[in-house]
């Protein structure tokens, strides 16, 4: 099963009716996978819900479908999840982190710069179709958000999330346990309300000590990820998988 993207469907879309991919799904469905008309193919619009159709027009710039069943997916967390976190110096481990938190599901991807970082330029587009080909690996109808990169201050002066982490490992603050914690709003909570989850990750050198004072003075709670020493892209894919599983 392939996946295609056709992220202007609007949500009035009803069965029987035609939808058109844009060039580079089209050219992929025609030329690449050689599909024709009748050919059954499944689409997502990027904000939950799948489509299955047929292929009515097998035109290689703008192939026309006819939707024949719509079906919502679900999110397997609950409420929405942000990893903001600071890119890498070698960029192929960015792009392995944005790919994996992609797979296990993340709402929104921020990349940091912060006083250490050591890499203070990414290019966003490739990012953004690292992220567009992980959805579709992992046969998602959610497809998360890629923001340019931002400093660290604006992140932590903008942040609306109910529930704000910074993990980091500076010695002058007590820090709770990421899955402790975790479990311990759930309960509170009891899993009945949407929540919405950030979590800061830090480059190679750390967060400075400025910066994990002012998240502080607004809300964020500092955070351990376990006992281990991780790596920046490791410590973003286990903080990923602890919201959305715990």
């Amino acid at each position: 099963m392939y996946l295609f993207y056709a992220t202007d469907i609007p949500s009035t879309v009803a069965v029987g009716q035609p939808v058109v991919l844009d060039e580079e799904e089209s050219a992929h469905a025609v030329r690449v996978l050689r599909y024709s008309a009748g050919d059954t193919v499944y689409i997502a619009d990027g904000r939950g819900t799948m489509y299955e159709a047929v292929i009515s027009n097998p035109h290689p710039k703008h192939c026309e479908v006819e939707i024949t069943a719509i079906k919502p997916q679900h999110k397997h967390h609950n409420g929405t999840i942000h990893i903001a976190v600071a890119p890498t110096k070698n960029i192929e481990r960015t792009e392995w982190l944005t790919e994996k938190c992609t797979e296990i599901g993340v709402d929104t991807l921020t990349p940091l710069l912060c006083h250490y970082s050591e890499r203070k330029v990414i290019r966003t587009d490739r990012l953004q179709k690292i992220v567009l080909s992980a959805a579709k690996q992992s046969l998602s109808a959610y497809l998360p958000r890629l923001n340019e990169l931002t400093s660290v201050k604006d992140c932590i002066l903008n942040a609306t999330e109910q529930r704000r982490y910074i993990a980091h490992s500076l010695p002058w603050t007590d820090k709770r346990d990421l899955r402790s914690e975790l479990k311990a709003y759930s309960q509170q909570s009891s899993g009945s309300s949407e929540t919405s989850t950030i979590v800061l990750i830090g480059p190679e050198g750390g967060f400075s000590d400025d910066e994990v004072r002012l998240a502080m003075e607004h809300g964020f709670i500092p955070v351990s990820l376990g006992e281990a020493r991780l790596r920046t892209e490791t410590a973003a894919i286990v903080a990923c998988m602890l919201v959305n599983y715990v």
